[in-house]
């Protein structure tokens, strides 16, 4: 995590994520341009620079749905976590990929004659009177650069959260102008049923993915709602679960009313209540765990202090808190936010004896 512009900041776990990815873009392109050349020898060859331009465009395609289909398997299975911490990294090999697609077709289409380029490819098949394929995928490769070129956090903290999301959001509407580049192109010369089977599965597959995401989501929210506040007299509590339901280090993720989402972390004896949002990219902080004594998001690592919300220096990130407390071994919340920041002491419970045993019965009963 990070607001100022520095270069990436590799660990070995973004290395091997990186290599695994390079060694599998390097032997898909080697693949097909391979088996390509294998099953259409002469005279029916075809020329490497069309194997080329095949073998990037499909990469890109498939490589598109991998990462619109991270995030809701991420919310169907906490075991996609660990690929949603780098899908950026793959969006930025995406967008090269898609890029050597743009840049080798404008070259190999357009680059022999007198004409601009850009011109004779964007407007080539519009001019007999066919559909303009070419400019839905030159305007998608536009949105893709904007969205590669602002994956850094350092957009992200001078664009603000919500712009930035809005600008990255249109992953979706470019997803829209590939299928039609892809459909109403490279699929209407090519009479075989392969290339419409195959996006018809991949959209079908994406668009039911995030249905059942979203659906799995909002039957969370019902499961979780608590709307039976007992009052107080200064205040209302809601009674969220017990502080033995808790892992340690580890979190209860509650809503009251429809409220956002609460996460009570236990750490160290005590409980302390924050947002589950992330403000990074509204992560869902209660999904994560308390590492070196700080909330830690599970989709990107951005770090929190239990008891006030506040980022460790030298960030300032900052989440609503929550006052807490507990009676007995019972967690009581109020859940009106406080302000980001806010410090609210943690509240302490005493941790079960480990030689507790049943009291003998007398002998002489």
């Amino acid at each position: 995590m990070t607001n100022t512009y520095k270069a990436v900041q590799w660990n070995t776990h973004k290395r091997y994520y990186d290599l695994i990815l390079l060694g599998i873009i390097g032997g898909y392109l080697l693949s097909f341009v391979g088996l390509g050349a294998l099953l259409f020898p002469s005279p029916q060859e075809i020329s490497f620079p069309i194997l080329l331009i095949r073998a990037l465009g499909t990469c890109a395609i498939l490589l598109l749905h991998v990462i619109l289909a991270i995030g809701p398997l991420a919310r169907i299975t906490p075991r996609m976590s660990a690929i949603l911490y780098n899908r950026r990294h793959l969006g930025v090999a995406f967008f090269a990929i898609a890029a050597s697609h743009g840049l080798l077709v404008f070259a190999y289409y357009g680059g022999f004659g007198v004409e601009n380029p850009i011109s004779v490819v964007l407007v080539g098949a519009h001019r007999g009177g066919g559909s303009p394929y070419e400019f839905y995928g030159f305007l998608a490769l536009l949105i893709f650069a904007l969205m590669a070129s602002t994956s850094h956090d350092f957009w992200l903290a001078n664009l603000g959260p919500s712009f930035w999301k809005f600008v990255h959001m249109g992953i979706y509407f470019a997803y829209a102008l590939v299928l039609a580049h892809v459909v109403l192109g490279a699929m209407g010369s090519e009479p075989n049923l392969l290339y419409p089977t195959l996006i018809t599965l991949g959209a079908a597959t994406i668009a039911s993915l995030h249905l059942y995401a979203g659906v799995k989501e909002v039957r969370r929210d019902h499961s979780q709602i608590l709307v039976d506040p007992a009052p107080d007299s200064q205040t209302d509590w809601v009674d969220v679960c017990s502080v033995d339901e808790i892992k340690p280090d580890r979190a209860k993720i509650v809503q009251v009313g429809t409220d956002e989402r609460i996460a009570v972390f236990r750490h160290n004896n005590t409980v302390s209540a924050v947002s589950n949002v992330c403000a990074h990219q509204g992560g869902p902080l209660g999904e994560g765990k308390i590492v070196d004594g700080c909330v830690t998001c599970p989709w990107h690592g951005y770090q929190y202090r239990p008891a006030c919300g506040q980022s460790p220096p030298p960030f300032t990130e900052k989440i609503p808190t929550f006052n807490i407390r507990v009676e007995g071994r019972r967690v009581l919340l109020n859940p009106t936010p406080n302000a980001p920041g806010t410090m609210v002491e943690p509240a302490a419970f005493e941790d079960w004896p480990d030689d507790i045993t049943e009291p003998a019965e007398d002998a002489r009963d």
